[in-house]
């Protein structure tokens, strides 16, 4: 089937961004061969590209953000767990791992974690979003009042030099 693609309608370099953090924090423990970061990578890139299939809006990057959202709280979040089985890492394994308390918030244009409850928040990915023209599809009321209130005169002035 065909993908028609918007600007900027794919998740790849968030989900990108999201997946090295999660393989690299198991890459440092150092009990995971590069093979298996690769399966596991693989696998949870799928997964998260599946998942996120219809909870993505560029447009509104913050929409369905909790749905988004992988969390470890001292349970360790299904996603990952299945990637992880993928390479046959046990759920207590994985929690050996990775933190106990992991958050990471994948939005459109920016991916960023944070560990611990009270841990700060620090930005993974970060893409400047593309600034919708004035003129672009996306008018909002106030935009459309002022173009408003702007065309006459422009007109006035057209008329005036004919």
């Amino acid at each position: 089937h065909s993908h028609r693609r918007g600007p900027r309608a794919d998740m790849v370099p968030e989900i990108a961004a999201a997946v090295g953090f999660v393989s690299g924090l198991l890459r440092t423990r150092g009990c995971v061969s590069e093979q298996q970061l690769q399966v596991f990578s693989g696998a949870l890139r799928e997964a998260l590209t599946e998942h996120y299939k219809h909870h993505w809006f560029p447009e509104k990057p913050f929409k369905g953000s909790g749905y988004r959202c992988i969390r470890i709280n001292h349970r360790m979040d299904p996603i990952i767990s299945r990637a992880a089985g993928q390479i046959g890492l046990s759920l207590a394994q994985l929690y050996q791992l990775l933190p106990s308390e992991l958050t990471l918030w994948v939005d459109p244009y920016e991916v960023s974690y944070r560990i611990g409850e009270d841990g700060s928040i620090c930005v993974l990915y970060e893409a400047s979003r593309p600034q919708p023209s004035p003129y672009g599809g996306m008018l909002t009321c106030k935009n459309q009042m002022m173009l408003g209130r702007a065309s006459p005169s422009k007109n006035y002035i057209m008329t005036v030099s004919s």
